[in-house]
């Protein structure tokens, strides 16, 4: 079945100075520039003419908008295996392993997280910006684990974006660390940007981006701790970068700290997610299991830790 264009049609109950500000207001689930996009491809009509971005709206005006079907993604679907936590019909929550990588890119085209919710999802997907694809609402790096939200529609899409962007979602990750941190629990809030010299790293930096992560000493495992972090900003590496900042780099995180026989990867597990439910905005609470290998390592750590 071929996707049809979805029609709307609204009536004017003030006037309002610009056309493209007013279909904000009467339009959340469509951003101003996919507005302003449908305006000037011809996809707005007022009194019956297609309209501009600046067109002046009168009380009656009858506003009529198509918006074409989502253009197919020219991403491959894959059938990869997703271990799955929560999905209805807006969302999807699932907990990536360790070593799967989110979209396409050089040097990873094919069996990517996009290829494996393409087969997943078969055309129930976001199609913001006018292109069929999977919402990922953010992301984890390649070799951290745990829960990733996908949005299916542009509607829950742009409202977790949203809750993202204004810190209502709240995400909590287990991290095992080198050493322990000068205390059971703390704030860093340290400036992160681009390292200076390194520019594939990122780094605490005087002039960097504001970030913040709360933590707490869950577990002290010899030379080793397991810590829980909350994150109140969403800077790039951010973990990663201000536990290297406080002495405590995560086991195996080659970047930010050194290799170590026991781990294979950082030891960075996305574990709680929770956030308003786009459609009726009841509080979700997710948990996303332990990867085997964290917590086949954590397991070894316990019984190895020096019994007092």
């Amino acid at each position: 079945m071929e996707p049809v264009p979805e029609k709307r049609t609204l009536v004017a109950d003030m006037p309002a100075p610009r056309l493209d500000a007013w279909l904000v207001g009467r339009c959340p689930d469509l951003s101003r520039a996919r507005l302003q996009k449908l305006i000037k491809g011809g996809h707005v009509c007022l009194g019956g003419a297609p309209a501009k971005p600046s067109t002046r709206v009168r009380t009656g005006d009858l506003v009529k908008i198509e918006i074409p079907a989502p253009a197919p993604s020219d991403v491959r679907p894959e059938e990869i295996p997703l271990d799955i936590i929560f999905e209805d019909d807006a969302l999807l929550a699932i907990n990536k392993p360790a070593g799967l990588v989110a979209h396409p890119a050089p040097g990873h085209p094919s069996g990517t997280l996009v290829n494996a919710l393409l087969h997943h999802c078969r055309g129930r997907l976001s199609g913001i910006g006018g292109v069929e694809r999977p919402g990922i609402v953010h992301r984890l790096d390649k070799d951290t684990s745990g829960i990733m939200l996908v949005a299916k529609t542009d509607a829950a899409h742009r409202s977790l974006a949203r809750q993202l962007a204004q810190r209502e979602m709240s995400k909590t990750y287990l991290a095992l660390i080198a050493g322990e941190p000068p205390a059971a629990s703390g704030r860093i809030e340290q400036p992160i940007a681009r390292h200076p010299v390194d520019r594939q790293r990122m780094a605490v930096v005087a002039n960097g981006r504001h970030a913040v992560t709360l933590y707490r000493l869950a577990e002290r495992l010899g030379p080793v701790s397991l810590l829980e972090c909350d994150i109140l900003t969403g800077r790039t590496h951010q973990i990663r970068v201000h536990l290297q900042w406080l002495r405590c780099p995560i086991l195996g995180d080659t970047v930010y700290g050194r290799q170590t026989p026991a781990a294979a990867r950082q030891m960075l597990h996305a574990w709680k997610l929770a956030f308003a439910h786009p459609s009726d905005g009841h509080r979700l609470h997710l948990t996303a299991p332990l990867t085997p290998d964290f917590q086949n390592l954590l397991n070894h750590l316990r019984n190895e830790r020096p019994h007092r």
